[in-house]
């Protein structure tokens, strides 16, 4: 240990008058407190949603990603620099309270070691890096200039401000250090390097000067900075937090909320009132950081839809005009002739009566990037959700207001039409396929639930598979495989009905939950216990919706049962393929619900060369394009984001891309058709690629 007993400095060296700064500070908490105010009193315009619940994995949560920001690392360079300037203000809170405690409470703890190993020396070095930080982030954002950032004034503002005031910390340090001739100078690094350089350009009593003014300088720039947080991006550092801390526990796929049809007056949301308080907080949560748009699959192929874009418009006009937002007053306010901007108030919304004119403003049409057609274009995949660092949910929102225009307004695409109308007369979303529930039984022996008793696991088939040509065979390598592994197992046939996702997801809820019922009753009288389906979506719903409507079902992804029936020796394969194997994530599996190796494990031992992984796979994995009822929409040449995945597994070299999903391996044979060009791929699904590993061979 260092003898350092008498390691200390004077606290406030050659400042006097001490209580102007209690005097200045109780304005800059009021203004503080005023902004935080303004904020709380917004959120608690929200409607009810309970998100307290589970303390200890919410403060698990908050340690994770808030404190140890895993998200935001995920991008080397901005999570490298975030953490330089978000830890270096900690660090230099903590120093500033150290302070206070020993000036205004009488510690004596700036004293001996820990005076010089954290005072000095830690607070130094954490204040150099966040000037490192700050210079790294103004470089990302000056000189690489990333598309999905939002370029304000405001932002160079902060890191100005940032900047001078470590800056000024290290000026004051310096010449306190000179003037005083400080004998534990050497210990505060930078600040030495200031102190050196200023007795060569300086004399004391310049440095005495200099150190008064810009220590009363350094205070003002701090207090105005404490002020002015509240109401600027800034003030994520609060609700970053508070919203991770209150995020959405269950997996992605469960994250919808349901409609209480018989209290709801207006279904789905087209105001911010119809909002929850979690999501008002979401959009104070916001950094700008881009990341949602960035990974957006519409986004990425050109099309209007900016997840970021959706958030920070909303917020703006519920910070901007928080009155016509929620419908506090009239759009034109009589008292002062404010009217909203042309730009924000469409014009045929010109109140005419008190009564509409206390109507909250109807965000579908007054915020542009809520637009239906940009509304129409998410595939709900939830990449936006994955990647945000201070977990907002994007997704939800969308189609919250999409089910406003379903089910309100009764507008949106043709084609979607069409299959709400097949799903709502015929019990699936194909309204022009001819072929029946059964159709992919001929010359197997499968039962009908009814016609077993001692049925094992129910095997759910689903639209895409039973009633689209391709994808039948698909299920029957899946039945195949289950009865080569002694499995008893039954159907439905034609008492199945669609699982309801495609309604959910276009926004009809009603549909969707007139299905749930039918379909968990159903299951309930055959008091099936084990479900097996090929289809993500339909396992997304079975596993994460279906609880709510009584629904309790052991549920199987066929490549989760598929895996457990190879790891059980139940099931043999033979030989594998001998070319190179791509997969592609459903993000209905994987991103949504974390299944990640199984389908993996099959095409592992379907072939035998190594997994090839494409540049974006697992949580980052690129959308085929057919989810959110995006696969019965026709997308603009140029703008298909299949042809985009498509293109990326191409890339990798495989002969075959491996998928795990119905709507997938529609969406992606169509992309590769039309990108591979000279290119032989071929797309199998898991399923497949094990049955022909495992069937017998002929002698």
């Amino acid at each position: 240990m260092i003898s350092s007993a008498e390691a200390t400095r004077q606290i406030y060296w050659n400042i006097s008058h001490i209580w102007v700064m209690y005097v200045l500070l109780l304005p800059t908490a009021a203004i503080a407190g005023y902004g935080l105010y303004r904020h709380f009193s917004r959120w608690r315009r929200g409607l009810p949603l309970a998100r307290f619940d589970r303390p200890a994995e919410r403060i698990k949560l908050v340690l994770k990603h808030a404190v140890a920001q895993r998200r935001t690392a995920r991008n080397f360079y901005a999570g490298l620099f975030h953490r330089l300037i978000s830890y270096g203000f900690v660090i230099l809170t903590i120093a500033t309270t150290v302070v206070a405690l020993d000036a205004d409470f009488g510690t004596a703890i700036m004293r001996g070691n820990f005076y010089l190993y954290f005072q000095s020396f830690i607070v130094d070095i954490f204040g150099a890096l966040v000037m490192v930080g700050v210079g790294m982030a103004a470089a990302r954002r000056y000189l690489k200039r990333p598309k999905q950032l939002i370029y304000t004034d405001e932002a160079t503002l902060i890191l100005v401000a940032i900047f001078l005031l470590c800056l000024q910390g290290f000026l004051v340090e310096g010449w306190r250090i000179a003037a005083t001739n400080d004998p534990w100078g050497a210990w505060s690094p930078f600040g030495n390097i200031f102190a050196r350089a200023s007795r060569a350009l300086m004399s004391v009593e310049a440095m005495g000067w200099a150190h008064w003014g810009t220590w009363w300088f350094h205070l003002v720039v701090s207090f105005a900075f404490i002020a002015w947080l509240p109401y600027t991006k800034m003030m994520h550092i609060i609700t970053a937090p508070l919203n991770i801390y209150t995020a959405n526990l269950a997996p992605l796929g469960a994250s919808l909320k349901t409609i209480d049809f018989e209290k709801t007056e207006s279904f789905g949301v087209n105001s911010l009132k119809g909002f929850t308080w979690k999501d008002l907080l979401d959009f104070d949560a916001c950094t700008e950081c881009g990341r949602c748009t960035a990974v957006c699959p519409a986004h990425t192929v050109g099309k209007e839809l900016s997840p970021r874009d959706i958030v920070l418009q909303l917020r703006n006009l519920m910070h901007e005009h928080p009155r016509d937002a929620f419908g506090l007053i009239s759009t034109m306010d009589t008292a002062n002739g404010n009217k909203l901007p042309a730009s924000t108030t469409p014009a045929d919304h010109e109140p005419t009566t008190d009564k509409e004119a206390r109507k909250p403003l109807p965000i579908i049409s007054a915020v542009p990037a809520t637009s239906p057609i940009a509304l129409w274009q998410c595939t709900t995949c939830a990449a936006c959700m994955e990647a945000c660092p201070v977990f907002i949910e994007q997704m939800p929102k969308i189609v919250d207001m999409r089910r406003y225009l379903v089910m309100e307004e009764a507008e949106f695409p043709d084609s979607m039409q069409d299959a709400i109308m097949s799903l709502e007369k015929r019990g699936h979303p194909y309204s022009g396929t001819q072929a029946t529930r059964l159709d992919w039984t001929e010359g197997l022996n499968v039962k009908h639930l009814s016609e077993t008793k001692d049925a094992e696991v129910l095997l759910w088939v689903g639209c895409g598979g039973a009633l689209i040509e391709r994808n039948q065979r698909v299920t029957r390598a899946t039945a195949q495989l289950l009865g080569q592994a002694g499995v008893r197992f039954a159907i439905l046939g034609r008492e199945e009905k669609c699982s309801g996702d495609p309604a959910r997801r276009i926004g009809n809820e009603f549909l969707f939950e007139t299905l749930a019922k039918e379909n968990v009753g159903n299951l309930n009288k055959y008091e099936v216990k084990k479900v097996i389906t090929a289809c993500p979506h339909c396992f997304n719903t079975f596993k994460n919706e279906y609880p709510q409507y009584g629904g309790k079902f052991e549920v199987y992804h066929h490549s989760e049962y598929l895996a457990k029936l190879v790891a059980e020796g139940k099931l043999k394969p033979l030989d594998g393929v001998d070319q190179k194997i791509t997969f592609h994530d459903p993000c209905y599996l994987g991103r949504q619900n974390g299944v990640y190796d199984a389908p993996r494990e099959l095409v592992q031992i379907s072939s035998r060369q190594s997994l090839i992984e494409m540049e974006r796979s697992r949580n980052k994995s690129f959308c085929c394009g057919g989810g959110g009822g995006m696969s019965f929409v026709d997308e603009p040449a140029g703008q298909r984001v299949n042809q985009e995945r498509a293109q990326e597994a191409i890339d990798t070299g495989a002969g075959i891309l491996a998928v795990g999903c119905p709507f997938c391996l529609t969406m992606m044979e169509d992309g590769i058709n039309a990108r591979k060009g000279e290119r032989d791929m071929k797309v199998l699904d898991v399923s497949e690629l094990l049955w022909e590993a495992s069937k017998p061979r002929e002698i």
